[in-house]
């Protein structure tokens, strides 16, 4: 009873906009014909889908939601480092999908996508700590992925970008060497991509990813 009353609430907001008040409590009971118990059940289920949010109070209820990218990479994550993966892995099998939506994003810009790159470009040179540096490189690489106009190519580089770097980040970029070098990356690829030059965009991100993977085995091999 409470899996068939999960799959009515889902599509009960799936037929909705987010945001949308789908009913109070007693509304949901009513309608769908079920125990309050069985309802509360239900809703658990589907709220760890990010499909509803319940907002307590006079004004509360049932809400539509969605999922969101980021809810997709914490499962993903937690399920590589069960199995063992490292931020090496990851770049392993995300390089070449960076490479193609680098060049996607060359051909498909547009003035607004243009704006925002060349906002990001002004910001580059006052990322100085590894944490700004961080914060930085995972900002652009959602603007090029979105870019790219393929979610699955968002979902592989979010997981590129965001796996690891909270962890690693911080002894990747100790160096101010490896900052400077990191800004000096940002800096031809975004020109690349303002430029309308997919081979040469594509080119700028193959040897971002070489430069990482060489600065994770140099890690590795100081840790054995």
């Amino acid at each position: 009873m409470a899996s068939r009353t999960a799959r009515q609430l889902s599509q009960l907001s799936l037929a909705a906009d987010p945001g949308t008040h789908l009913g109070a409590e007693d509304d949901l009971i009513a309608r769908f014909g079920v125990s309050r118990p069985t309802l509360r059940q239900a809703a658990k289920l589907v709220e760890r889908d990010r499909l509803i949010s319940i907002r307590r109070g006079a004004q509360g209820g049932y809400f539509a939601a969605r999922p969101d990218a980021r809810d997709a990479i914490q499962s993903l994550a937690r399920f590589l480092r069960m199995k063992g993966a490292d931020l090496l892995d990851v770049i392993q099998v995300t390089r070449p999908v960076s490479e193609e939506a680098a060049a996607a994003a060359a051909n498909r810009r547009g003035n607004a996508d243009v704006a925002r790159l060349r906002a990001f470009a002004a910001t580059i040179d006052a990322n100085d700590t590894p944490r700004e540096l961080i914060a930085a490189e995972v900002e652009m690489a959602r603007l090029i992925s979105a870019m790219s106009g393929n979610p699955v190519v968002e979902l592989v580089m979010e997981i590129g970008y965001s796996f690891g770097l909270d962890e690693r980040g911080s002894d990747l970029y100790a160096d101010p060497d490896r900052r400077d070098r990191t800004r000096a990356m940002q800096r031809s690829l975004i020109a690349a991509i303002i430029d309308g030059d997919a081979d040469i965009a594509r080119l700028m991100m193959r040897r971002r990813s070489e430069q990482f993977d060489a600065w994770l085995h140099a890690a590795k091999k100081d840790q054995e």
